[in-house]
């Protein structure tokens, strides 16, 4: 069987920005001219220690005009610095948010478009975070921090430049006490910080996909007395994300030692210094730019330090959205049921109504163990199919097969004599479609939930189709007909007006083949003949593939399929 791709709790942080380029690319010109309003700003704050410098050699030389020339020259510096930054900080985020939007759109896309055994493979709440919660962090990040980290980046640069400018000796005295201690101390952080992140973001992952679970089966851990069993599950999770922020933490501790640093470096620069000017090998506006000049560069690491918890939770959380994005990307082994490469033709053309054949499939959830093994069945046009069997049987899996929402290990499945896995998603879709025994709503009226289909149907062909379905009746009865507010999920509805819906939406979409997977299971009977007189009507000349265990349903069916064993018994 092929195994689905799964996705790395944990991903590789390496060459992050490298692997993202690609998706920032055609932003290129708008990032190259924010770096250069950037630098330039960042250049008007470090010119500001030469300035003063020179003015302090003005006022011991006694030279009025120099100074007041020093003075100009800082307030021009001021002006500029607050238009140049001004002007950085919004081209920055303008492109940034553009990056995120595409990275959150390509990342909604290629979800859309993964196979279904991808996202069964995954916890909801795992994808959920990594397509919402964590470029949600990683837009923050663009909005406030960015701009703050290429500023410091940028002024490490021009400071030393600078220094060098003024006195090489001063400066390579900074060097060598300054650069081998914060290197260090950067060298531990980031030994400590990269798998202490990563591990928080994973453990935040396990914690939604945890609250998700227990949203979704509330009635079920209520009623069956499971809620305390869960909530140990959910606080058990909770405290090993606990454990992982506080290591995170502690990692962050190691960036206070460059505090440490910093004043050793400013009392050897006043010793040296003062030392040199004593001597007349440099001046006293020297001495004083140098201790102003690494006074910001110290201001500007503490600004790093307090920056880079921030930046490596946007890294962390930049990895993971690049490995979805990665796992999720076009591949045509593993793909080609749901999805083709982004820029490729439309795939062939398919009859109105066509036959469905299924030739000696064979399907695994588990490598060593069939759900289905050598299955094979012939649809006609227009037929009427009834598929039974006891539960276990494969005919859920055998249905999704048949709707190609999965790919057949081995055999295949066929519509109009082309493999559903050839076929674009769009025609597959227009040809056939399944209605699932959970029918999924989202919040809105009756109305929007019908308009889940292909071409945003309006309100009157929605109307239309109710009606021909002979549902108008139904929908009389609901408080405001197709505009009855449904709420928040499926509490207002029973299980047989679900289906119902899906009815209605597969009436929208006129399919040649409709699958129906217990439609009638677990319905009172009203309802129940209510949906089997909208089937009856909806069917017309399309095919129609009924999974059913009511007695009812299974008589109107003139053919009748039986599944045991994972395998096709007979026909009638």
């Amino acid at each position: 069987m092929a195994e689905p791709q799964r996705l790395t709790a944990t991903p590789e942080q390496r060459r992050v920005l490298r692997r993202a380029w690609p998706h920032m690319r055609p932003e290129r010109r708008g990032i190259a001219l924010a770096l250069l309003a950037g630098a330039a700003a960042t250049a008007t704050t470090v010119a500001v220690p030469a300035v003063i410098g020179a003015g302090v050699d003005q006022i011991l030389q006694r030279d009025r005009a120099g100074l007041f020339t020093a003075v100009a020259a800082l307030t021009v510096l001021a002006l500029l610095r607050l238009v140049l930054f001004r002007r950085s900080e919004l081209l920055l985020i303008a492109v940034g948010e553009r990056v995120v939007r595409s990275l959150r759109d390509l990342a909604v896309t290629r979800l859309s478009r993964a196979p279904l055994r991808f996202l069964e493979a995954h916890p909801s709440g795992d994808l959920l975070r990594r397509t919402t919660t964590e470029i949600a962090d990683l837009a923050n990040f663009v909005r406030g921090q960015l701009p703050d980290v290429l500023t410091v980046g940028a002024y490490l640069l021009f400071t030393t430049v600078l220094l060098l400018t003024y006195s090489p000796l001063l400066t390579i005295a900074l060097a060598l006490v300054f650069v081998p201690a914060i290197v260090t101390v950067l060298r531990l952080f980031k030994k400590a910080a990269n798998p202490a992140f990563a591990a928080e973001a994973a453990a935040a992952g396990t914690v939604a996909a945890t609250y998700r679970e227990l949203v979704q089966s509330r009635e079920m851990l209520r009623t069956g007395g499971g809620t305390a069993f869960w909530r140990e599950r959910f606080l058990a999770d909770n405290e090993r994300r606990y454990r992982a922020a506080r290591r995170s933490q502690r990692s962050l501790f190691l960036i206070s030692l460059a505090r440490i640093v910093q004043s050793l470096t400013t009392a050897v620069l006043l010793l040296v210094g003062g030392w040199l000017a004593a001597r007349g090998s440099i001046s006293v506006g020297t001495v004083v730019v140098f201790i102003l000049a690494t006074r910001q560069l110290f201001d500007s690491a503490t600004q790093a330090s307090n920056l880079v918890g921030q930046v490596q939770v946007s890294l962390v959380g930049l990895a993971r959205l690049l490995d979805l994005l990665t796992t999720t990307a076009p591949r045509p082994a593993l793909h080609a049921p749901r999805q083709a490469p982004d820029d490729a033709p439309a795939g062939p053309v398919t009859a109105e109504r066509g036959v469905l054949e299924v030739e000696d499939l064979h399907y695994s959830y588990v490598a060593g163990t069939e759900a289905l093994g050598g299955v094979s069945v012939r649809v006609e046009p227009g037929e009427r199919v009834g598929l039974v069997g006891p539960t276990g049987s494969g005919k859920t899996t055998l249905a999704k097969l048949m709707t190609g929402l999965y790919a057949p290990d081995s055999g295949a499945v066929r519509y109009d004599g082309h493999d559903l896995t050839a076929l674009d998603p769009a025609e597959l879709r227009r040809r056939i479609v399944l209605v699932p025994q959970r029918v999924h709503l989202i919040e809105g009226t009756l109305l929007d939930n019908l308009r889940l289909v292909p071409g945003d149907p309006g309100e009157p062909r929605i109307a239309e189709a109710v009606d021909r379905l002979g549902l108008a009746d139904w929908v009389r009865t609901l408080d405001g007909g197709l505009h009855t507010d449904l709420g928040r999920g499926t509490g207002r509805l029973s299980a047989g007006e679900l289906q119902l819906i899906g009815l209605v939406r597969a009436a929208l979409l006129d399919p040649a083949v409709l699958v129906l997977d217990e439609a009638t299971a677990d319905i009172d009977p009203e309802t129940a003949r209510t949906l089997e007189t909208a089937i009856d009507t909806l069917r017309a000349d399309r095919t129609l593939i009924v999974i059913a265990h009511r007695e009812a349903t299974i008589k109107r069916l003139p053919r009748v399929i039986h599944l045991d064993e994972n395998a096709l018994l007979a026909h009638n």
